[in-house]
């Protein structure tokens, strides 16, 4: 272990004369982990080397010609379906990738479309159209699953595809938004390279089964499509996928999730009070990264947690129809902006979707729908949001003016106590409450509330065999990541494409090992 200042961390001439002062002798080195420690004064970087190393773990994938291979319709481009489509190419099997949106670049002028006139397109917007959300909503991959599958050929296969090697050894692995359209336009060139298809502007419609009730393909909004298997991986903002499967009788469960609002606070003023800077030192003078932080705490009724933080981010109308508002954070790989923002949200269990009449298999999406049409309405249409200065909120007033902030579609000063569920609201201001005592300062004059964070996963789960990953009571049929409710990012997803398509390969008489 090698600690260094963070200015001569990456400094391979500091670390080789660190290892000579601790008596290592070596020809080579390889950094195999980078973490920050910010508890030490001044903070450090600690590095796990590996000296003389003959072999390092393989991260490199091995692709394979499957023009002419039985052929798997993978619903869905974001991380699980990109991810189940390279790992089928790996295993001799032929996916046929569908995606509802436009291809990654083509994906912008919609956004912008959306932030400058509030106009949805439903099928191409920051959730939908290659890459899902993560492509437009940040690039951070780390996970707490990590025994769900192999974490290292998820980091591993995006440094293939253009991403900096940096991710597999540092402890937060982060990409950044305005890097990932041409990683993931790499990873779309070698499925069609290798023989796989991917077909933009194909929204599934339905379930296409044979006789004794498998999926043996899919109808889209341009024709039938056939398969010898079919992968569910839309990513839990395809609403009207839920729904037409309901429609259909296939088994969906009603999932707790949870919901909250984004706060913003300067971003300089987490830098000082998590690194404890003095005078207007900025962090990047010492070789310090933005701050993060990580808040939880328990309330009557349920916990509340910060969620998905951004330092040097900014935050982003998500909505995928019009008629209602979502929030979601991203940041750039230098996280450069001059706010941090994270959602604050507790958990919508089933008790309180009960408590509330939101029931059946489709419950919690009606809850999370409602707080969305309550809040477009409340701040007046287009994609405009709901905000509120945080110490209103907390005391339960109106703001009478907003501070700057980095959210661009236009903002509208509410009473959000007033607006969203007493439940929530009340959760929501325990919560802060004690982030101001573990946090002294959390309550910023210029912090921001906007509302809501109601997109935090599934609201549905789409229920699979723990042994062979496919729907009960439909063979062929394999619900994978966000939106079938077994991931919760980027590298959980994308594991989680991984291991559906080495369950499919093993149906098939295929070994992955």
């Amino acid at each position: 272990m090698v600690r260094l200042s963070p200015l001569k961390s990456r400094d391979e001439e500091a670390i080789a004369s660190a290892l000579r002062q601790q008596g290592a002798e070596f020809e080579t080195f390889t950094v195999l982990k980078r973490s920050l420690d910010a508890r030490r004064r001044p903070a450090v970087v600690e590095l796990l080397v590996g000296l003389d190393l003959t072999e390092v773990p393989r991260t490199s994938g091995v692709w394979r010609e499957v023009t002419g291979a039985p052929r798997v319709v993978v619903v869905g481009a974001g991380p699980a379906g990109l991810y189940c489509a390279l790992r089928l190419i790996e295993l001799g099997l032929r996916p046929v990738v569908l995606e509802r949106g436009r291809p990654v670049r083509e994906r912008r002028r919609d956004l912008v479309r959306l932030i400058r006139e509030g106009h949805v397109d439903p099928d191409s917007n920051y959730c939908f159209g290659e890459g899902g959300a993560g492509t437009y909503s940040d690039g951070k991959l780390y996970t707490r699953a990590k025994k769900r599958g192999s974490w290292r050929t998820v980091l591993g296969w995006f440094v293939e595809h253009g991403a900096d090697p940096d991710i597999l050894v540092d402890t937060h692995p982060h990409i950044g938004t305005n890097k990932l359209p041409a990683i993931i336009s790499a990873m779309r060139e070698r499925i069609l390279s290798c023989g796989g298809e991917v077909v933009f502007d194909c929204r599934v419609t339905g379930l296409l089964r044979g006789p004794s009730g498998q999926a043996t393909g899919v109808a889209t909004s341009t024709g039938e499509i056939q398969g010898e298997a079919v992968v569910m991986a839309t990513g839990h903002g395809a609403r009207d996928v839920f729904e037409w499967m309901h429609a259909a009788g296939l088994p969906l469960d009603r999932k707790p999730f949870a919901l909250g609002v984004r706060i913003e606070h300067p971003q300089s003023w987490v830098d000082a009070r998590q690194y404890k800077l003095k005078g207007n030192t900025p962090s990047s003078a010492l070789g310090l990264p933005p701050a993060t932080y990580s808040l939880v705490t328990q309330t009557e009724g349920g916990g509340v947690f910060s969620f998905c933080m951004c330092p040097g981010g900014v935050i982003a109308p998500c909505a995928t129809e019009n008629g209602e508002v979502v929030t979601n954070g991203w940041s750039p790989s230098r996280r450069n902006n001059p706010w941090a923002n994270s959602g604050i949200v507790t958990t919508v269990s089933a008790d309180d979707l009960d408590a509330h009449g939101y029931t059946g298999a489709l419950g919690a999406l009606g809850f999370q729908r409602a707080v969305e049409r309550a809040c477009h309405a409340a701040a007046g249409g287009a994609q405009r949001a709901p905000a509120q200065r945080l110490v209103d909120f907390v005391a339960r007033r109106p703001s009478r003016d907003l501070p700057g902030c980095s959210y661009l579609a236009g903002l509208t000063s509410v009473n959000l106590t007033e607006l969203l569920p007493p439940f929530i609201v009340d959760r929501l201001i325990a919560g802060i409450q004690d982030f101001e005592r573990k946090m002294p300062g959390y309550l910023h004059p210029d912090a921001i509330v906007v509302a809501p964070e109601s997109r935090t996963s599934s609201p549905v789960r789409m229920p699979r065999n723990k042994d062979t990953l496919a729907m009960e009571g439909v063979p062929g049929l394999y619900p994978c990541g966000e939106g079938a409710g077994y991931a919760g990012g980027i590298a959980s997803a994308a594991m989680d494409g991984i291991r559906v398509a080495e369950a499919i390969a093993q149906g098939a008489g295929i070994n992955p090992a």
